[in-house]
């Protein structure tokens, strides 16, 4: 009897622990679909003017955000470029791009994770949720 109750309780734990995570993102946060609208928000109030409506970027000066090893590699380095921001040449391809990306360190976790999750899947692009508490993670290692 008392292995039936312990064992039911584990189950229950387990199931009530999963419902609080889905793709590593919490779902009280809406999961990878609601970070992806909110990213639309965001990248329209603070990348569009740059990297306009259809991620192409401006040529020489900002680089695309389609199919770039930028957007879809290492998500510790694309949540530094938006901490950071970045300054000089940036090769993308064949092409050199020369501008200035300012820092975006103002944005909270969710709304850097929620932006860059957006950009990670549109514009053909199709990678991993970036979560908050991966943007937390490398804002803390970020000197100010």
């Amino acid at each position: 009897m008392k292995k039936t109750i312990v064992a039911t309780m584990m189950i229950s734990l387990i199931a009530i622990s999963s419902l609080g995570f889905k793709n590593g993102t919490s779902i009280q946060q809406g999961g990878i679909s609601a970070s992806v609208t909110r990213g639309k928000t965001v990248y329209a109030q603070y990348c569009l003017t740059c990297h306009q409506a259809n991620a192409a970027g401006v040529p020489r000066m900002t680089p695309p955000l389609i199919k770039t090893k930028f957007v879809l590699g290492d998500k510790k380095q694309l949540i530094t470029i938006i901490l950071k921001g970045l300054t000089g040449e940036v090769e993308v391809g064949d092409d050199v791009y020369n501008g200035t990306m300012p820092t975006l360190k103002a944005l909270t976790d969710q709304q850097v994770a929620d932006v860059l999750s957006y950009v990670r899947n549109s514009f053909g692009n199709k990678a991993s949720a970036v979560t908050a508490a991966e943007v937390k993670s490398v804002r803390a290692k970020i000197k100010p």
